[in-house]
């Protein structure tokens, strides 16, 4: 029998974000029996510190090999013999992308989890084991893999949800999500048993080959695997969960589920439908326009009555599903490279409202209701400033990268035909107009309900603010080319050679 022949560097991001979860546990525990380290004093708050930077260095090292293979045009596959992970352009972007997402987060946590007085290692670990999860969700090319990076993902994620123990709506919001997703799980899992059986295969490219078309049980699998799917990025009608626990975890976890989380599923589905299915996925396109509809219109109408920040945007966040579904429901490789555009400003634009949110929570009491927003921009008129901003691309307002990011797909879609379905996404952009510029009117036109100075923001708030803003003020504006030294910033050329290989 001959031995396996494995790439290796196919799994270096998996890797290095596994082993750094190990790292992040076992220095918690040698940290914590120690009274001083390189002669300052150990405290819970420095070891937190410590354990966020060691974490942020694993995930900078997967985003060097993520980028180092999307810039040589690679495509690894770690086993050739039996093939179920390949690190491409494809997964290169999506795993980079995710890599950064998390790699803020991490920073934007550290005086966060210290104001909540629960900055302990295990919150980096979970943070670290998720994200492996979705690098490797996002390089499957086989259903066995893509359904244990979907656990790997999910389960870490049940718990940060519920990550402030002392606080029953964390719990409550843990509780939640743990039975909606259990059950999204058993319903994939269950059509990816269907297609096994009309197949004879797990493979994505032996089932393309051997799926046939109007087949009942397959055609039934193939759904199964959709509304899994659609649990997971909260479309609609699967998104109830969503509200629920985005308001119930500590908002730092509800920013990092709120985006890797959307960009690892959409990912993952896009590439098990056009290298799985191909042409069969082309007859789901009216499945994915009612998906898409449904979702834009509920997400935008529902958003408009919230009160609570946390449910507003995640509404919002659902709402957002449903422009990227839009770019399923058109299935052209146009339209594929905006969904990848998207998630790309989807990403720096919601990370950065969250990340206002976070540096505005004190004393263990979340930024989550318009009144704590009254007065701020006579308080804090940068962070007031920064979250106009953001809020202005949520809505796509030109200027800014949600407009080129809803403008791409938008176009994308008339160019298919799909006049109608781009109506509703504009009329939707337009609906959303109203709640996003809420959060201003509380900002600017209200008075405050307390005089006392806010504290001030912390360095890795700072450093993901500053991030977040110039992306999507950067892409606003260049969204192709650049001038001068940043003429090799090119998101549109790499999103369309990433999708580019799946045709």
């Amino acid at each position: 029998m001959n031995a396996p022949r494995l790439d290796l560097a196919a799994i270096a991001p998996i890797a290095f974000t596994g082993f750094g979860a190990l790292v992040v546990l076992l220095s918690e525990v040698w940290l914590s029996r120690r009274k001083t380290f390189l002669g300052r004093e150990v405290t819970e708050v420095w070891i937190g510190t410590v354990l966020a930077l060691l974490s942020a260095v694993f995930l900078g090292l997967a985003i060097y090999a993520a980028g180092a293979t999307f810039a040589g045009g690679a495509s690894i596959t770690f086993d050739i013999d039996n093939p179920m992970l390949r690190l491409d352009s494809f997964a290169a972007y999506g795993t980079a992308l995710i890599g950064l997402a998390s790699f803020l987060v991490c920073w934007l946590s550290i005086a966060y989890l210290a104001e909540l007085r629960i900055n302990h290692g295990e919150y980096y670990a979970l943070i670290l084991l998720s994200t492996a999860g979705m690098f490797l969700l996002v390089g499957s090319i086989d259903l066995l893999a893509l359904f244990l990076g979907l656990e790997l993902m999910s389960i870490p994620l049940y718990v940060l949800a519920g990550f402030d123990r002392r606080n029953l709506r964390s719990n409550e919001s843990s509780f939640k999500y743990f039975l909606v997703g259990s059950f999204a799980s058993a319903i994939l899992l269950y059509g990816i048993a269907l297609i096994y059986g009309v197949t004879g295969a797990l493979d994505f490219e032996s089932i393309r080959k051997g799926f046939p078309p109007g087949n009942p049980l397959g055609t039934i699998g193939l759904a199964l695997v959709i509304v899994g799917f659609a649990f997971k990025v909260a479309a609609a009608p699967f998104h109830q969960w969503a509200p629920d626990v985005y308001e119930g975890a500590p908002t730092s976890v509800t920013a990092y589920m709120a985006i890797t989380v959307k960009v690892a599923a959409f990912m993952a589905l896009l590439r098990l439908l056009t290298q799985a299915f191909g042409p069969v996925a082309a007859g789901l396109n009216d499945l994915f326009w009612v998906l898409a509809a449904a979702t834009i219109v509920i997400g935008n109408v529902m958003a408009v009555i919230q009160n609570n920040l946390k449910r507003l945007l995640a509404y919002s966040s659902i709402a957002h599903a449903g422009y990227i579904l839009i770019g399923f429901a058109t299935g052209s490789i146009d339209s594929y490279s905006a969904v990848l555009f998207y998630l790309l400003v989807y990403v720096f634009t919601n990370l950065g409202a969250f990340a206002v949110l976070v540096a505005l929570s004190e004393a263990g009491h979340d930024c989550d209701s318009f009144d704590d927003l009254a007065g701020l921009a006579r308080q804090r008129p940068g962070l007031a400033a920064l979250l106009t901003i953001f809020a202005l691309s949520l809505a796509g307002i030109p200027g800014t990268a949600g407009f080129v990011a809803k403008f791409v797909l938008f176009k994308a879609a008339v160019a298919s035909g799909e006049t109608v379905l781009a109506i509703i996404g504009v009329l939707g952009s337009v609906v959303s107009v109203y709640y996003y510029l809420r959060l201003p009117v509380a900002m600017y036109m209200t008075d405050a309900k307390s005089e006392t100075p806010r504290r001030e923001a912390s360095t890795g708030e700072l450093l993901v603010l500053a991030v977040c803003v110039a992306v999507v003020l950067f892409l606003g504006f260049f969204p192709s080319h650049a001038p001068g030294p940043f003429g090799g910033i090119r998101a549109l050329e790499w999103a369309r050679q990433s999708v580019a290989l799946l045709h």
